[in-house]
């Protein structure tokens, strides 16, 4: 069985000091890893790092929404330096980014989208800016897009899933994924029949709260993801997650979907290669 973790960070900070044996983990364990940017400098991270080997590795790059203003701080992410960076956001280089994006190793643009987590209602027009000009990039260069969309759980006026498929339905003309979903049904249903697929992380684990999802859309609409190093699945909670235990999410799909592993393994590593390409 092949296994794909499209949604990965293995750039981060967190895998310093073993981040080729993280991968190789990942490789000799069948598993191919997408790690993803959030901003310029783990973008070109990502990059590097796919062209260190012959295959199953590759890079998504873009600029993270929280990462367009004032925003925390994350060391797993840019580690105990880099509070500069956050404390006055990125402006996105349009320029910078397609050299990225036109790299043969760069499958996609992202994480991009909308995150009302924290709801600095002043930094809503930022984010929805620099999405706009990823999606306007990822349309010249042809290549699809890693959505990352979250909520404010207790501020109902806005809902970042319909604020962001707008957006899409206005301006994209590339289809994409919707990374780390955790809306309703029904909205995971408007952007599957917008085309997208839906990821899940290890979460799904360890709560039912993402079975009915997973039931109601089809699984050729499906991909599996870790967010590594964060939200490890069942049985590594606790521990820095990394892409060799996707397979675990794999398992719990084929669970919810009632399938065989090795055929749910089979549709999600196809749906991969048919969205980004590897």
């Amino acid at each position: 069985m092949k296994y794909i973790d499209i949604h990965s960070h293995v750039n981060f900070k967190a895998f310093d000091e073993d981040r080729d044996a993280v991968i190789k983990r990942a490789l000799d364990a069948d598993t191919w890893v997408i790690n993803v940017g959030t901003q310029i400098d783990t973008s070109k991270k990502a990059v590097e790092m796919a062209h260190q080997y012959e295959t199953g590795v590759y890079a998504i790059i873009g600029l993270h929404p929280i990462h367009t203003g004032a925003s925390y701080h994350d060391e797993k992410e840019l580690g105990e330096g880099g509070k500069e960076f956050t404390s006055r956001g990125e402006i996105f280089d349009m320029e910078a980014y397609r050299i990225l994006l036109e790299d043969p190793k760069t499958v996609g643009i992202g994480e991009c989208g909308l995150d009302y987590f924290h709801l600095e209602k002043d930094s809503i027009q930022k984010q929805k800016d620099a999405f706009i000009s990823q999606i306007q990039l990822a349309n010249e260069v042809g290549k699809p897009i890693m959505l990352h969309i979250r909520n404010n759980k207790e501020d109902q006026s806005v809902n970042a899933y319909k604020d962001a498929l707008q957006i899409l339905k206005e301006y994209a003309k590339v289809k994409g994924d919707v990374h780390f979903f955790a809306g309703s049904v029904e909205e995971a249903k408007a952007f599957v029949d917008f085309g997208f697929t839906i990821s899940f992380t290890g979460v799904i684990t360890f709560t039912k709260d993402y079975d009915e999802v997973i039931k109601n859309i089809p699984i050729e609409m499906i991909m599996t993801e870790t967010d590594a190093p964060y939200v490890a699945p069942v049985p590594y909670r606790g521990k820095r997650n990394e892409p060799s235990y996707v397979k675990e999410v794999v398992k719990k799909i084929a669970e919810v979907k009632g399938l065989s592993e090795k055929e749910t393994a089979r549709i999600l590593f196809q749906n991969a290669k048919r969205v980004w390409g590897v």
